[in-house]
């Protein structure tokens, strides 16, 4: 064989196995089940949006995926157990991606938005939902009271980082209005907990509320944001930048988290699903519609620069309300 014929053979041969190894990298087959640890209480946000997409994940792997709720100091115990696991690609976690980011702020987790691989599926905006019994029917009536009564109106949520404390400390910063924060282990705990009259208020996430909200057992004031919210069953919410002219909050992303490390067959196989599958999830799409949310698939580094603005303003926002052990700004969070 004449030399140039045996180089381009080699080559050619070669080049096939590299493409060979390459779809063999995108298409890991778990062959045992994988942990997937909600680190809240069951029935909250993120209880809610995982199940949803482990089952769709489930079909597209093959495989069973455990959700295991693991609650505890705002989300961080669990986040930690998937963090702290083998990075073998078999338990990964879930959550808000903006409590992901400031777990190092707080001190409760040293690890940065950019440890993780992120799997985003949806967005969720906070509502402030009051119990029936209350003499609210707005959110001017509301704040005003909170001026009236600085510290003794009560306003429950899923803990400190969580998205209903960051809801209200965004308000408390922009009106200097005080509250009386009651905690619970999750969204639906603190949902539950205002209908029950134990808590005046939640500011928790509207896909924790609808139901609630639906079965006017509790009244929607506003949602924390620039933006009405239109709720199947109910109606349109109007935006607290009708009270507060100006006002915004950065998106709020949810989804499932990996830690890098793990092989890298694991992270190509997700990607490929998220690309060609979960993007068009009819499943997250009426989850999405049902319960308020905004249906948002993201991964890569789409998915880092979407979430970022949100951990910003997080993390400054507990910083400021002196809540954060470290600045910002030393572990890679400058002031937005």
């Amino acid at each position: 064989m004449h030399l140039r014929t045996f180089l381009k053979s080699l080559l050619a041969a070669a080049a096939g196995l590299t493409l060979a190894g390459a779809a063999q990298a995108q298409n890991w087959k778990p062959t045992r089940p994988i942990n997937l640890i909600v680190p809240w209480a069951a029935g909250g946000s993120t209880d809610q949006v995982t199940r949803v997409a482990a089952a769709e994940l489930e079909k597209a792997l093959g495989q069973t995926i455990v959700v295991v709720n693991q609650p505890g100091a705002s989300g961080a115990i669990g986040t930690k157990s998937a963090f702290d696991a083998p990075r073998d690609g078999y338990t990964w976690t879930a959550g808000a991606a903006q409590d992901l980011g400031t777990y190092e702020t707080l001190g409760s987790l040293k690890a940065r938005i950019s440890d993780w691989n992120l799997y985003l599926n949806v967005a969720n905006v906070q509502v402030i939902g009051v119990n029936p019994k209350t003499p609210y029917q707005n959110a001017k009536e509301l704040l005003d009271a909170m001026k009236a009564k600085p510290g003794q109106i009560s306003v429950a949520t899923a803990g400190v980082t969580s998205a209903g404390h960051n809801a209200m400390e965004l308000i408390s910063k922009v009106t200097g209005v005080k509250y009386r924060h009651v905690t619970y282990d999750g969204g639906n705990p603190a949902v539950v907990a205002t209908v029950a009259g134990e808590a005046d208020v939640t500011t928790q996430l509207a896909v924790e509320q609808a139901d609630m909200i639906r079965g006017k057992r509790l009244r929607p004031l506003a949602t924390v944001s620039d933006k009405a919210l239109v709720l199947e069953g109910y109606g349109t919410i109007p935006p607290l930048s009708a009270t507060l002219p100006g006002f915004s909050a950065p998106t709020n992303y949810f989804g499932i988290f990996i830690p890098k490390g793990v092989p890298d067959e694991v992270i190509k196989t997700l990607d490929k699903i998220w690309a060609n599958q979960i993007v068009h999830s009819e499943a997250l799409k009426k989850y999405a519609a049902s319960r308020g949310a905004l249906f948002a698939p993201q991964y890569g580094e789409a998915a880092q620069k979407a979430v970022f603005p949100a951990i910003q303003a997080n993390a400054w926002l507990l910083f400021d309300g002196g809540k954060a052990k470290v600045s910002p700004d030393t572990v890679g969070i400058p002031r937005p």
